[in-house]
């Protein structure tokens, strides 16, 4: 049995257990709510592993290995904002936003929860949210099937549009039957392959090593890559060769988890804000350790390639596949083909939970929010499926070009939610003053300088003013403008505040008393004395 036949065994068989876990999560999903948000029942370890595994995507598995192979720990600092980023939004956003969502109408998805959080009749905040939702996330969505049909061709040496046709028909089919539970539940199966994959990796390498101690030395003082790329005896270092504006515009990546739709819906589903807590714990664990097994194959590539000029790098332009040709080199083909499906795994689930984000703005933003507000059930689970294959067709029809320039998309989408949703998520949850032209203002300003100073660049139009990151203007224009625009118009109604102090004091019992029943703890809370803050 050759190796391509061993590595297509392995796939097929990954691919068939999404299926089932589909299959599984469809007898699970009775009510329309069960379909967007797995009926807010959802454990904290799925919850936890499917929000970073739909988050890290390709990049945790071969663009950070790929860059810090090449350029050595000065391209560290995107991981370290978005370690600190993603404990923060844990530690803060996800209690309250899970207790805030249920108070404030049962709100299942981002721009419903800020209509019903300010009272907005006008449908001002649910249109432009749906809209910005929309327009980043079908380029989001396009991204990964070109990547998903770009993995196919390089890894199975078949044709690309076949690739993409697979990869993206298993992971709409998937999210069509099982909706909400079927993502989090696939994504929490792949983050477990990502993260035992990452971690084996390194460890098996350093293990058939005849000098593990070169790998601290090696890239220090020996040309690698082929030869390519000299020595760098600054490889280990933080600071050597970045100016200032680069290691805060990567640090900045951070910043946009609080207004990622497609992780912080994760928060909204936990069974009760308390959970947040054991949240943040498998979360930030699996990412942190995930973390440490990307950098291990970079610090150790140079010497395991550079010591056996028998072995080689596929990619031999940005190393990017130094993670996937280590894993070929050192199992059995079989194990190598469940290696490889790390890689399948992260762009199926970013998909997935993309896919079903725009599928919640189309129907429940979109259409019931402001056509059809007394739809049944079951016509809007029917519909979220469809939109969900409708959405997918059009970001195929994007992605049918390999060379369209999706993936030059993805750096501003980021940067697009959180510029325009994290500051005002943020303000909502925390801020009593907050209004509706405040909200409105502050997410349309983010979300459009966000677009300009990194969407043009991305075009070929102009360079990005100062080399900065897109998400420091963004996020700075959206505070400045939120706050001026707050403060001088109208405060917000008593009922308004009413039920922002109910919120509060909700999640605030839920922290105290964890084994409390969410439900009987809201029940209990009185709106007119709860505190404020």
């Amino acid at each position: 049995m050759s190796n391509l036949s061993w590595f297509v065994t392995a796939m097929v068989a990954y691919l068939i257990a999404m299926l089932l876990i589909g299959l599984y999560s469809f007898r699970k999903t009775d009510e329309y709510e069960d379909y967007m948000l797995a009926g807010r029942n959802l454990h904290p370890f799925p919850a936890a592993l499917s929000a970073g595994a739909s988050d890290m995507s390709g990049w945790l598995l071969m663009g950070l290995p790929g860059a810090l192979y090449m350029l050595g720990f000065s391209e560290l600092w995107m991981a370290i904002g978005l370690l600190i980023g993603a404990t923060v939004n844990w530690w803060i956003t996800a209690p309250r936003l899970r207790a805030y969502t249920e108070v404030a109408n049962n709100s299942i998805t981002l721009p419903s929860f800020l209509e019903n959080r300010f009272q907005d009749r006008s449908h001002v905040l649910r249109v432009v949210s749906g809209i910005v939702i929309l327009v980043f996330f079908t380029f989001y969505v396009s991204s990964g099937m070109v990547a998903g049909g770009r993995y196919f061709e390089s890894t199975f040496d078949g044709d690309y549009m076949t690739g993409l046709i697979v990869i993206a028909g298993v992971t709409v089919a998937y999210t069509f039957i099982g909706g909400f539970l079927a993502v989090s539940y696939t994504d929490m199966v792949q983050g477990i392959i990502m993260f035992v994959s990452l971690i084996l990796v390194p460890v098996i390498a350093l293990i058939t090593m005849d000098d593990p101690s070169a790998i601290w030395t090696f890239q220090r003082e020996h040309a690698y890559g082929l030869g390519t790329i000299e020595p760098n005896p600054h490889w280990f270092s933080l600071f050597t060769g970045l100016s200032f504006v680069t290691i805060i515009s990567n640090l900045a990546w951070g910043l946009g988890y609080f207004g990622q739709p497609h992780i912080i819906v994760r928060f909204m589903a936990l069974r009760s804000p308390s959970d947040a807590k054991a949240g943040m714990r498998y979360g930030i664990g699996w990412m942190f350790l995930c973390l440490v097994g990307a950098i291990f194959v970079a610090i150790i590539a140079p010497a395991f390639f550079g010591m056996n000029p028998h072995i080689s790098i596929t990619d031999q332009t940005n190393f990017e596949t130094i993670f996937l040709d280590m894993g070929r080199i050192l199992f059995h083909p079989l194990i190598a083909g469940l290696v490889l499906t790390a890689v399948l795994a992260a762009i199926m689930s970013t998909i997935s939970s993309q896919l079903l984000v725009v599928s919640s703005a189309l129907i429940e933003d979109i259409y019931k929010g402001l056509i059809n507000k007394n739809a049944s059930d079951s016509a809007l689970k029917n519909l979220s499926r469809l939109s969900v294959i409708a959405v997918a067709i059009l970001a195929g029809v994007v992605a049918a070009n390999p060379d369209s320039g999706i993936l030059a998309l993805v750096e501003f989408a980021w940067a697009g939610f959180g510029s325009s949703f994290g500051p005002v998520i943020v303000g909502a949850l925390f801020w009593r003053r907050l209004n509706t032209p405040g909200a409105a203002a502050g997410l349309a300003t983010g979300a459009v300088v966000a677009f300009i100073w990194g969407g043009l660049p991305a075009f070929g139009i102009i360079d990005k003013p100062f080399g900065l990151y897109e998400m420091i203007p963004g996020v700075a224009a959206n505070i400045i403008v939120m706050v001026i625009v707050t403060l001088a118009t109208k405060e917000p109604s008593q009922e308004i505040t009413d039920t922002f102090d109910k919120a509060v004091a909700l999640s605030k019992a839920a922290a105290a008393d964890p084994e409390k029943d969410f439900d009987e703890a809201a029940a209990q809370i009185d709106t007119r004395s709860a505190p404020a803050t």
